[in-house]
């Protein structure tokens, strides 16, 4: 979730004439700020996976990514998985941990001060996640009843919330910032099931003992915050050692992620009238100490005013948002690519029809396509009747549906619970993925061709046209 600067509060560089290199990089910056850059990067990742895995060299990405050995330890002490470690593992285990904590630093923002903190506000996305976990189970479980590939009932459960916030972020104004929102919101609550569901259901193999420690950590991390340590490195470091634990423990390593998001304080160190106060004198101190004969290079003075200025701005700000601004780009932009290269090369044998008209597949895809919007829209429709829920400003039923047809992209998360219930079936694992990239494909067309025949958002201004609730 974007946390964008308020159009209304200058910027330093707005008055800047940019220099060489700056005009050369300011497409690629442009680019990066665009809601919906993280799920093209997602796209041109899972393409590149595709052709690569199915072209002469697949051979080549199947060793470097699943038999590849990766070696990571300090001195006799190696960090192994059930006796190796691979590329893959390390990614799937490793680098989504921290894509889970910046999820989890989001669904903690949003019950405490975001649209999940207000009942009356929360009721609907909440309820639409319900349902849009629900009917996509039920539709996977009828068609694999009575098969081991049941595992996989928890694949189509999931909404990618890049994915399906980039596609919304495309239609501009046409759609009310309440849908925006609204889908936020939803793929928030989503994404705490979906963590439920990996947490309770594809989890084996608990070591007490790693729990235990992992256990301990957590209650050393809640006593930190509080007793009002505010300081990055007083949760991240012991966050190393709660992944370790977790690590070994046979739950799921990215579950640590979470934990450690649940964690993290969310009020500041200082009141902002006291960093009012104290900018405010350090900017007068700055404005004194001017000198003709000097710049900021020779200045002390003014240096230690900008210093002290910074220094007050971390205080002032959560550390909750810190981090979650802090993590945003490296997530959006390095983690879940990886994430898409390494897992979504589906190296297709035997034809496509083969592959594609089978119980997992077509449990996935009628899952992902028909049940995610029809239990989200259901689940709304049952909420509003029964004064749960309200839609919001501007927005309408077919908009609503619209949208629930997004819900059915379930790209990332999906694709990480597919390796897991389908570990040790990688036939089912390539089905289920070709299912998922399958359904996403048709829920992102419908979702956007239903959404391109509603009328433009009539309620939009100023002051909502501000307001940045992209992914």
């Amino acid at each position: 979730m974007s946390m964008a600067v308020h159009p209304n509060i200058p910027t330093v560089t707005s008055e800047l004439e940019p220099v060489r290199g700056e005009k050369l990089v300011r497409p690629f910056t442009r680019f990066a700020q665009l809601s919906s850059s993280g799920g093209l990067i997602l796209l041109a990742c899972t393409l590149v996976a595709m052709i690569w895995a199915n072209s002469a060299e697949w051979e080549s990405y199947h060793h470097i990514f699943h038999e590849m050995e990766l070696h990571l330890g300090l001195g006799e002490f190696m960090l192994q998985h059930q006796g190796h470690m691979s590329l893959g593992l390390f990614i799937n285990d490793a680098l989504m941990a921290i894509f889970f904590l910046l999820v989890g630093l989001e669904i903690k923002r949003e019950i405490i001060v975001g649209e999940l903190s207000d009942v009356k506000k929360a009721a609907l996305p909440i309820v639409a996640a319900f349902g849009g976990m629900v009917a996509p189970a039920l539709i996977f479980s009828s068609l694999n009843m009575g098969h081991d590939s049941i595992r996989g009932w928890g694949v189509p459960m999931a909404t990618d919330i890049a994915f399906a916030l980039g596609i919304l972020a495309l239609l501009g104004s046409r759609v009310p910032n309440s849908l925006k929102v609204f889908l936020t919101s939803l793929a928030i609550a989503d994404d705490l099931g979906a963590l439920l569901v990996i947490a309770f259901f594809y989890t084996e193999h608990l070591n007490i003992e790693a729990l235990g420690f992992a256990a301990a950590i957590v209650g050393v991390l809640v006593l930190l915050n509080r007793f009002g340590f505010k300081s990055a490195a007083w949760f991240l470091v012991p966050g190393i050692f709660l992944w370790y634990f977790v690590f070994i423990s046979g739950v799921h390593a990215t579950i640590a992620g979470v934990l450690l998001a649940a964690t993290i304080p969310v009020n500041p160190r200082v009141e902002v009238s006291r960093y009012s106060r104290y900018t405010r004198a350090a900017l007068d101190v700055f404005d004194e100490s001017d000198d003709p004969t000097q710049d900021i290079r020779t200045n002390a003075t003014q240096r230690a005013a900008v210093m002290q200025i910074n220094e007050n701005g971390r205080l002032v700000l959560p550390l909750l948002h810190r981090l979650e601004h802090a993590l945003e780009g490296p997530v959006s932009f390095l983690i879940i690519p990886i994430f898409a290269l390494a897992n979504a090369g589906l190296h297709i044998t035997g034809g496509v029809g083969e592959a594609l008209f089978n119980r997992v597949s077509l449990g996935v895809i009628f899952g992902l396509v028909i049940g995610k919007p029809l239990g989200i829209t259901l689940a709304c429709w049952i909420a509003v009747k029964l004064n749960i829920g309200a839609l919001g400003k501007g927005v309408t039923w077919k908009q609503m549906i619209g949208v629930a047809c997004l819900g059915g992209i379930g790209f990332t998360m999906a694709l990480f619970i597919a390796t897991l219930g389908f570990k040790t079936h990688p036939d089912y694992l390539d089905h289920a993925k070709l299912g998922i990239l399958t359904a996403s494909a048709i829920s992102a067309c419908i979702g956007l061709g239903i959404l391109l025949t509603c009328p433009a958002a009539p309620e939009q201004n100023a002051e909502d046209s501000g307001e940045d609730h992209g992914g």
